[in-house]
């Protein structure tokens, strides 16, 4: 079973950054996709960014393009999403999630997430 700790959210005004982390435990080789996905109150849980552990295959939601970053740390087992010029709309509570069999946009393709790390955005 593949443990997921989400850290980093806060509260930030507009045009500010945050970077988010995910500290991995129990993870496999086969273990190979990681994802961070958002969901704001009253909205469904959205997709924000995928990649394979190996970091050569990335894929950014169109909301957060040239604005998120995702990444991670080998040595480490974290993985990262960076955040910058964020919005008001970017407020949510962000998970991430891993795969085994999946390198997905949809959460229902991911069986281990993360409690959740809130982040706001001020306008």
């Amino acid at each position: 079973q593949v443990q997921l700790v989400e850290s980093g959210g806060g509260l930030v005004q507009a045009g500010g950054s945050l970077r988010l982390s995910c500290a991995v435990s129990g993870r496999t080789f086969s273990t190979d996709t990681m994802g961070w996905f958002r969901q704001a109150p009253g909205k469904e849980r959205e997709f924000v960014a995928v990649m394979r552990w190996s970091g050569d295959s990335i894929f950014y939601a169109d909301s957060v393009k040239g604005r998120f970053t995702i990444a991670r740390d080998n040595a480490k087992n974290v993985v990262y999403l960076q955040m910058n010029s964020l919005k008001p709309e970017d407020t949510a509570v962000y998970y991430c999630a891993a795969s085994r069999n999946y390198y997905s946009s949809k959460s229902t393709d991911y069986a281990s997430w993360g409690q959740g790390t809130q982040v706001t955005v001020s306008s």
